[in-house]
């Protein structure tokens, strides 16, 4: 029998009217003011903010609110610009030059944040970064069209001929990188599901599975438009899906293949960064209540305070 997710206590607003469009990327780069406006697209931002946080793109919903609470507390920082996009590719912007929009953005943010260690471990080993902290977590499941007119039961279903999906691409989307891809293997599906394909924004399997650019857009987008009819994605992604009335569900996935255990959000101050002071204070409200309350009530389960304690990363 399938595990259909199940999504209590968030009230159902109006469609969100999300589209891959160029003007709805721009809301993966945002500057917040103190006065609780928010501007868009502003890649400038980036080299002149008060506060400039890169960070794992699938924690995008609990932005808004997230920042203007830290905001609210800190008055003296005036603006914050905030990346949200796949964190191997923040990694790239931060050891090599970068662009969005045909922009330059800057090299040297004051926190970056991703789902896996490892790419922290690589700023420290290039001398830009000494301390991590985890400061949330969050696990895989599966996400379908409304009603779930396929009959998917769970994860060993991706196995099936008769499905085309959609799933984060394995070079940047950390998601797939570090978790998806291994459920694949401890499934034993791997090959059959990805063709082995390295690539971005490209079928993987000619006409039956779509490796995204960016899932947490592309994913729900294609299931809607009848382009696929199952993703793999975070749960987090599906109960703010249902917020706004997308036609999808989700399908959860059991533990271990959830990657439950595994999946921490970790954040760290850069050496680089302009805002070293304003830096700190974030990190240190990502392990207060309130910051664990607000990401709570997203769908992402709160880490421990042993967790949230800054400490060494640790070498490669």
């Amino acid at each position: 029998m399938q595990s259909m997710l199940i999504v209590s206590g968030i009230g159902l607003g109006a469609a969100s009217g999300w589209a891959s469009s160029a003007t709805e990327l721009n809301k993966d780069y945002r500057t917040y003011y103190q006065d609780g406006r928010i501007e868009y697209g502003n890649i400038g931002d980036s080299y002149n903010a008060d506060l400039v946080l890169y960070l794992a793109g699938n924690q995008f919903m609990v932005m808004d609110e997230l920042i203007k609470d830290f905001m609210k507390k800190h008055p003296n920082i005036k603006t914050t610009y905030v990346e949200t996009i796949p964190p191997g590719q923040i990694l790239k912007q931060i050891l090599g030059q970068g662009q969005i929009n045909g922009q330059n953005t800057a090299m040297n943010p004051d926190v970056y944040a991703s789902v896996n260690l490892g790419h922290l471990k690589q700023l420290h080993e290039k001398g830009l970064m000494d301390r991590y902290e985890i400061y949330t977590h969050n696990k895989l499941a599966l996400m379908v069209a409304a009603g779930n007119p396929k009959g998917i039961a769970g994860p060993k279903d991706l196995a099936r001929d008769d499905l085309v999906q959609s799933h984060p691409n394995p070079i940047t989307e950390g998601i797939f990188k570090f978790y998806g891809a291994q459920m694949l293997k401890d499934l034993g599906i791997y090959e059959k599901v990805t063709g082995n394909a390295m690539c971005k924004e490209c079928w993987a399997i000619k006409g039956k599975t779509w490796f995204t650019q960016r899932h947490h857009r592309e994913t729900p987008d294609r299931i809607e438009q009848g382009l696929a009819d199952v993703g793999i994605v975070w749960t987090t992604e599906i109960i703010e899906a249902k917020k706004h009335d997308r036609k999808i569900d989700g399908i959860a996935i059991p533990a271990p293949l959830n990657m439950a255990d595994k999946v921490g959000y970790a954040a760290g101050v850069l050496k680089t960064g302009r805002n070293h002071d304003n830096a700190m204070h974030y990190v240190g409200y990502l392990r207060t209540k309130a910051a664990q309350d607000i990401y709570a009530e997203y769908g992402f389960i709160p880490a421990t305070r042993e967790e949230t304690a800054l400490k060494p990363i640790p070498a490669m």
